[in-house]
């Protein structure tokens, strides 16, 4: 019959791969490593202190070790694209900007965008505007 230790560290072992499994961020890992290691020590008989001890030397060497590692190439890293490069541009309207009645679009570098105005003006076809900010795929402007 196994001894209470291995079953905790078993269980514990456990509880760390499946929380590890249900998050996409690294969370427990390192304390999943510890537990192998603590595992495998109470299955050779080794004392309950030899085994704490190896579980927090194991979990706080990997988690310093590693932390950084895998926060530099886990984490996300926000490109900007194209469209954050017209913001300020100065175009000109091809139609009509009108927020009330939901029309008006600018030519920007070749593209034609549709455009609302940041103050809900009515701006004319042929009116030099600055672009402010940009909401999906709607450019919001003002006159220059």
């Amino acid at each position: 019959m196994p001894e209470i230790g291995t079953i905790f560290w078993l269980i514990l072992l456990i509880v760390f791969v499946v929380a590890e499994s249900i998050t996409t961020t690294l969370v427990s890992i390192w304390f999943a490593a510890g537990s192998l290691v603590a595992l495998v020590i109470a299955g050779f008989k080794g004392e309950i202190w030899i085994q704490v001890a190896a579980f927090v030397a194991v979990s706080i060497i990997l988690l310093l070790a590693t932390r950084p590692l895998a926060k530099k190439y886990l984490e996300p890293k926000i490109t900007k694209t194209n469209y954050d490069r017209i913001i300020g541009e100065t175009c000109l309207v091809e139609e009509e900007i009108n927020n009330l009645n939901e029309t008006g679009s600018v030519k920007i570098k070749g593209t034609t965008w549709t455009a609302r105005s940041c103050d809900d003006t009515v701006i004319p076809e042929g009116s030099t505007v600055e672009i402010k900010r940009i909401e999906g795929v709607k450019v919001f402007v003002s006159i220059k």
